[in-house]
């Protein structure tokens, strides 16, 4: 006899009461199945949704006129809300690209031609001009949530568009903003009807129960919200967030640019964002932009300092409380993937119900609807799909799968992967040896830095004096690598300043038969000036050698049998780093040197395919 669990029990019975209730007329309410909200025709006529706009105000005053800011939010609701009394959760999501960002023009970007530790020239400032009508701030997640029975809310991010204050990129009003917001759903702030009116707009029509969502800096903004620990804010899926400014623009001390965009740094994107009032924008970038992000950012040294470490929200999660579904993509270079794990890992350490998704494409991706939905039905709805309870905590992307057909697996990393250490055999200027077995007095080998040669060709070479590769045998079968990767790279620069790029690939590279994200397989980069700590860099002593440990970005791949494993070294990335003049020497102390790669299955699966 086919057994039905509760869960599902639960469902069935719900579908049919609310199915039954439309039938005889009565008032129109979310429908589940399969622990889902289904859409609902009662909900999906987009000429019958209420859109109204409004400010709540929030307990800040970021751009100095005395008052508290109040922020731009919007609303699109069921008609029901207003016919027939019905309260509904909240989808929300917050924005500081919502009113428009600033031209694409030449010299916005920081130049980066320049030798390591020199002051650049300063670089354009534009002027974003303001878009949008009201009450309209943006029509993102409405057509695919309230037909399902939910309410969507927008909100501008404080100094953009119609929203008060001052853009911060990453301080407290843009974690304050959100949860304004949210204590607004709840009954705890106020709302008004215009910027500077004083008749109020109560959330009537809400239950208080609120997830948000969003990519990139949008998929920020959750993560800045739950670190509040505001009350209502249940379910947070985050995709692609930026979890730490200095991890988008700085890397284990080096000064590198999130990629595709070379030459940005906070003060920048402050400029990118900054659509609010023209009357504010003086005093904003006086208080805000020069007297906090270009005085404390500091393109010298690339440095952790205390300006960065307030702007990484891994250290302000201790109040969070909201579940977590995180979404990114291995083969994210501009909010790389380490963004994502760290998070979780923290929010799994701290007990909270956590899950994470990771596909094989670049930028942005968001989970399949259908999971989005059954963590949205359970943690707004309060329907007991089981979705708290699954077994399984992680779910990848294989390699030719689509993105809404994710492997499931126990953990990320794969419980099953362990690490296994690698060393590295001479053979360059063509190629060296990387094998679990330590063969002594291998010598050192050196590299020219000339950034005129980008990875992807110095990868491709059959011999370079411009990096250092050492690969694998070739894999008699596929290898399942799973976690972060970490690299100790001993070396001597012939100058006081060098960058310090390392990938690891996947060869042969041929790009008619292996996809270029599956040639790369994971990328870091450090300064070896900051060998001992991140806070503090030191000048290198021309010959003298130092140990630079630090990770890769996480990935989880399968690499096909017949391809080989490639560790390649070298110094400016032309992609990501500053540009200095070629000619830099570096050389590497082979003996004392390895790649720490976490493999499935770990040595016996490393040396089943490699021997």
């Amino acid at each position: 006899m086919l057994k039905l669990n509760n869960a599902l029990k639960c469902s069935i019975l719900m579908s049919i009461f609310f199915s039954a209730s439309l039938t005889y007329g009565q008032k129109a309410e979310p429908v589940f199945k399969d622990g889902e909200a289904q859409i609902n025709e009662a909900f999906s006529n987009p000429s019958k949704w209420i859109r109204h706009d409004l400010w709540v105000e929030t307990t800040f005053d970021s751009d100095g006129d005395g008052k508290l800011d109040r922020m731009h939010v919007d609303v699109t609701r069921p008609s029901q809300t207003e016919t027939e009394g019905l309260k509904l959760p909240v989808i929300y999501e917050s924005s500081p690209y919502y009113a428009g960002v600033a031209p694409d023009i030449d010299g916005i970007f920081w130049d980066v031609n320049h030798e390591l530790g020199e002051t650049p020239k300063d670089h354009v400032h534009p002027v974003v001009t303001r878009i949008g009508e009201r009450p309209i701030i943006s029509n993102s997640q409405i057509r695919t949530w309230v037909p399902r029975g939910y309410i969507v809310v927008h909100s501008s991010s404080p100094g953009t568009g119609l929203s008060q204050g001052s853009p911060t990129v990453g301080g407290d009003n843009e974690s304050l903003a959100p949860k304004a917001v949210i204590d607004w759903l709840n009954g705890r702030a106020k709302g008004y009807t215009e910027p500077y009116g004083n008749e109020t707009v109560e959330a009537y029509w809400s239950t208080g129960k609120v997830g948000m969502t969003g990519t990139s800096y949008n998929g920020t903004l959750p993560l800045a919200a739950a670190t509040t620990g505001v009350e209502g804010l249940e379910v947070i899926i985050p995709v692609a967030p930026n979890t730490s400014y200095y991890h988008y623009y700085r890397s284990n001390g080096l000064v590198r640019s999130p990629g595709g965009y070379l030459g940005e740094d906070i003060d920048v994107l402050y400029e990118f964002i900054h659509s609010g009032d023209e009357a504010k924008r003086a005093h904003n970038n006086q208080f805000v932009r020069d007297s906090i992000l270009r005085k404390y950012q500091d393109r010298i040294t690339g440095d952790y300092n205390d300006f960065w470490a307030g702007r990484d929200y891994l250290n302000d999660m201790e109040p969070m409380k909201a579940a977590l579904l995180m979404s990114h993509g291995f083969n994210d270079w501009n909010v790389m993937p380490e963004h994502s794990y760290r998070i979780y890992k923290k929010a799994k350490d701290m007990g909270l119900e956590t899950q994470i998704y990771y596909h094989q494409n670049g930028h942005g991706g968001p989970p399949p609807v259908e999971m989005m939905n059954r963590w949205f039905t359970h943690y707004l709805f309060g329907i007991d799909n089981g979705v708290e309870n699954e077994s399984n905590k992680a779910w990848i992307v294989r390699e030719n799968d689509k993105q809404s057909a994710p492997t499931p697996y126990a953990d990320f990393p794969n419980p099953e992967a362990k690490p296994v250490t690698l060393h590295l055999a001479k053979g360059n200027p063509s190629k060296g040896g990387l094998s679990a077995d330590a063969s002594k007095k291998q010598g050192k080998e050196t590299l020219i830095d000339d950034v005129n040669n980008d990875g992807a060709s110095l990868a491709k070479a059959e011999t370079s004096k411009n990096r250092l590769l050492y690969i694998t045998p070739k894999l008699s079968k596929d290898l399942h690598i799973s976690g972060v990767p970490q690299v100790t790279v001993k070396l001597a620069s012939n100058k006081p300043a060098a960058n310090l790029s390392v990938w690891l690939v996947s060869l042969p590279w041929d790009e008619g038969k292996v996809k270029i994200t599956d040639n790369i397989i994971t990328r870091g980069w450090a300064d070896p000036q900051n060998h001992k700590s991140i806070r503090e860099s030191e000048p290198l002593k021309p010959g003298k050698f130092y140990e630079v440990t630090f990770d890769l970005m996480p990935d989880d791949q399968i690499i096909r049998a017949g391809q080989q494993i490639g560790l390649m070294i070298f110094s400016s990335d032309k992609e990501f780093t500053l540009h200095p003049k070629p000619g830099t020497e570096l050389t590497v102390d082979l003996d004392g040197t390895t790649l720490t790669l976490p493999v499935v299955d770990g040595i016996d699966g490393f040396e089943t395919v490699t021997k």
